[in-house]
């Protein structure tokens, strides 16, 4: 070679496929990162929730005993007639507190609708990995299919880029997909 170097036409075209395999993964990788940070808060969310629901049934089953208890121990004066009745209301609201949110039903649910969340994130994680798997392992094959100039890796590489691309695509649909 005299003067300059001659860049093979068809590395020109294997550079681009590179470069396109290298924007998906970078797009895999950032989507996997924000769907396992979402899997973890919304983790961390379900916990809470199951935590402050434990705090209520505790709650809720001290008045239940303390009013039952009091009212075993015999006729009750006016006094302690009302005291039953307000334990047993607070007992209930611990139980429903719609205007709130914060009965046990309702800590219930939410905390079921979070750990769905988290199950979404984690299964869109799943994917994301396997797509980026997939995309880096096609990266190294379009690059050695330029050193050795073997055109089955070539075509390997792509094949592997098009299953990384489905496995993207799943992360990105994953939460549909689960409902179905």
């Amino acid at each position: 070679m005299s003067g300059g170097s001659h860049i093979d036409p068809s590395n020109k075209k294997v550079a681009l496929i590179i470069s396109v395999l290298a924007l998906l993964l970078a797009i895999s990788e950032t989507l996997g990162k924000t769907a396992s940070s979402t899997a973890l808060e919304k983790n961390i969310e379900a916990s809470n929730l199951w935590s402050f629901f434990q705090a209520k049934s505790i709650r809720m089953t001290t008045m239940k005993v303390t009013a039952d208890s009091v009212e075993a121990s015999g006729k009750l004066n006016e006094k302690q007639e009302k005291l039953v009745q307000k334990w047993r209301a607070d007992a209930a609201r611990y139980d429903s507190e719609p205007e709130t949110g914060e009965g046990r039903k309702e800590l219930m649910a939410k905390a079921k609708h979070a750990e769905e969340q988290r199950d979404l994130s984690t299964a869109a994680t799943h994917q994301y990995e396997m797509a980026s798997a997939a995309i880096q392992i096609a990266i190294v094959l379009a690059s050695t299919s330029i050193v050795i100039g073997v055109p089955a890796l070539l075509w390997g590489s792509a094949g592997l880029g098009l299953i990384g691309l489905l496995f993207l695509g799943l992360g990105w649909i994953a939460p549909t997909l689960i409902h179905i």
